[in-house]
């Protein structure tokens, strides 16, 4: 698709800043100047963290990423927010400290994640970087265009010195890797992608075009990114669905958009047909129709029911595919973003130039009128991932279907979430912080990847299974104006040790509620039904009250319900859910219909 439009390349790229000019910067909306001088101030406070060898190491001794990443990630925000800063008003306030993280980044001996430290796919991670042999994944490429960015900006400003080695470490450590080694993330023949390959992508083009750079060279950095973007392409269904969630979304979908912008501003017409593809138009509304209310995402896989804030990117999106119902979406949500203070986290803010992307669509943003009432996304069925969304009165529905060999899969095959008046009743908890187990061949030991830990069946104690095979079969979806379904055939999700012959399961939504059936055969000995719940449940006998959310009817238990208990401690966990969550544990024999009302 991408690759198509290389023929139509022309004889010389266009030049353009990724910087926007004073001007805008001037013009932005006041409570977008007051943010960032806000945040600046703050970086301007607070010391550049240190990195140390020892905490390099900590990955590798325990386990734990979240200590390294910390202080990495807070390294480059506070770059990003001092820039913020500069750019919107005393530059010779910020300028030192500017230069110091700066400096204090160009020092650091890698600029990869310890979780990354490999050139194989799925292969251990290496102890030590090879500072003679960087390796590119998402945050080397991430921390390539920041520095990139931040001299485009601040060029006349910044010594001569610092932009020369600025300059020095992201031709070493981005763009003489990304011409003369091939990561896998690059794609190759038929092997999966992810959200790494847009990701990365898009860094690389920053670099190459928000630094000096010979033009045979940013002609072939284009030929190889419109390569790697065909190869994430091929992965996606023509619906458009992420099946690595929303939260990936911004990291897939929006970075894709990112390439696309790039390429179409150095090559003025040559890529511009892509926007109205129907792939790409799907990909960009794909967020849209995953929005349940306020906060809350249809989630599966790692993601979090809480999957961010929406911005300039998928305001910018929206617009390049004639989506107007989306970006009123995504201007009210942006504006609503500033109502509380900056998320401290947001790994969003250690790219400069979404920053320079809200910069130019500000002033548009804060005056998109408000979501119309029709804006609201109709049901819709992903056959590429297997994902049912439905709106029925107060209830929001999500059904997933497909196989579990997603990218950041759990084995939740047939799951379902149900969500009354914007509130989460029936859940998906998402994932804990990621640690080294957690792309590792243990993955599958983590409680939250597990079926039984999602709205599903236990045979025999046996759970679901990882892999392509383990997948649902002859699914049938039908929407009517009172009524939406899925069922599906799902006892290929499990192994042969459940000892199940047949399962069918049938979902339907009605302005009434939920009903589920699912009716088994096999010559397994137990089974139990759990299902998730954020509110405490009250069991009394067949009927289970979930504290003002709704009632749970029981046909067919085979005994009484057993309610567990669930300490949230995690911190990425705690994020989305109170300290408290809570899984019915349903016995049933061959056929169990539970009806929420």
């Amino acid at each position: 698709m991408v690759e198509e439009c290389l023929s139509n390349l022309p004889a010389a790229l266009q030049t353009f800043s990724v910087c926007p000019p004073p001007g805008v910067f001037a013009a932005l909306p006041d409570f977008v100047k007051e943010r960032r001088a806000q945040c600046a101030r703050t970086a301007l406070e607070t010391p550049i963290p240190m990195l140390t060898a020892s905490d390099w190491l900590i990955f590798f001794r325990t386990g734990d990423r979240a200590s390294y990443e910390e202080r990495y990630f807070a390294r480059r925000r506070r770059l990003t927010d001092l820039v913020c800063g500069a750019l919107g008003g005393d530059a010779e306030l910020y300028l030192d400290a500017i230069v110091d993280t700066i400096w204090a980044i160009c020092e650091e001996s890698a600029w990869q994640m310890p979780a990354h430290n490999q050139y194989i796919r799925d292969t251990p991670q290496l102890t030590w970087p090879d500072p003679e042999r960087p390796v590119i994944d998402l945050f080397a490429a991430e921390t390539g265009a920041l520095l990139s960015c931040t001299c485009a900006a601040l060029q006349q400003r910044l010594p001569v010195d610092v932009v020369t080695r600025v300059r020095h470490e992201v031709q070493k450590r981005v763009l003489t890797p990304y011409q003369t080694e091939h990561f896998w993330w690059m794609g190759c023949g038929s092997d999966p992608m992810n959200n790494w390959t847009p990701w990365c992508t898009q860094n690389v083009l920053l670099c190459v075009f928000a630094l000096p750079c010979r033009e045979a060279v940013r002609r072939a950095v284009i030929r190889k990114a419109a390569y790697s973007l065909d190869c994430f392409l091929k992965d996606y269904g023509t619906d458009g669905c992420c099946n690595e969630g929303a939260q990936y979304y911004g990291h897939a979908g929006l970075c894709l958009y990112g390439c696309l912008e790039l390429l179409c501003k150095a090559a003025p017409g040559t890529f511009d047909a892509l926007w109205q593809e129907e792939k790409i138009r799907n990909i960009a509304a794909n967020i849209h129709y995953l929005h349940i209310d306020g906060p809350y995402y249809v989630n599966f896989a790692d993601c979090s029911p809480i999957a961010g804030r929406r911005g300039a990117r998928e305001y910018c999106f929206a617009c390049r595919t004639q989506n107007p119902a989306m970006a009123r979406f995504a201007a009210q949500d942006w504006r609503e973003s500033f109502t509380g203070p900056a998320a401290q986290n947001d790994i969003a803010r250690i790219n400069l130039w979404y920053q320079f992307l809200e910069t130019y669509a500000a002033a548009e943003m804060a005056c998109c009128e408000a979501p119309h009432p029709q804006d609201t996304p109709g049901d819709i069925f992903y056959p590429s991932v297997g994902v049912l969304i439905a709106r029925r009165g107060d209830w929001v529905l999500a059904a997933k279907a497909g196989g579990n060999a997603d990218s950041h899969n759990h084995n939740d095959t047939g799951s379902v979430t149900l969500y009354r008046k914007g509130e989460p009743f029936l859940i998906d908890l998402g994932v804990e912080t990621y640690t080294q187990k957690t792309f590792s061949p243990r993955r599958y030991e983590i409680w939250t990847m597990q079926s039984q830990w999602h709205n599903l069946p236990t045979f025999d104690g046996v759970l679901q299974q990882d892999g392509a095979e383990f997948c649902a079969r002859d699914v049938h979806t039908r929407f009517l104006p009172d009524t939406a379904q899925i069922s599906m055939e799902l006892s290929a999700a499990w192994p042969k040790q459940a000892h199940l012959d047949s399962l069918t399961r049938t979902v339907s939504l009605t302005a009434g509620g939920l009903t589920i059936t699912d009716s088994a055969r096999g010559s397994y000995q137990t089974a139990f039904l759990s299902l998730m719940l954020r509110e405490k449940p009250q069991v009394d006998g067949s009927r289970v009250t979930a504290s003002g959310l709704g009632t749970i009817l029981l046909e067919g238990a085979s005994g009484a319900v057993e309610t567990d208990v669930l300490p949230i401690q995690d911190a990425r966990l705690r994020i989305a859910w109170p300290d408290t969550l809570y899984r019915l544990r349903i016995p049933f024999s061959d056929s169990l219909t539970v009806r929420i009302f």
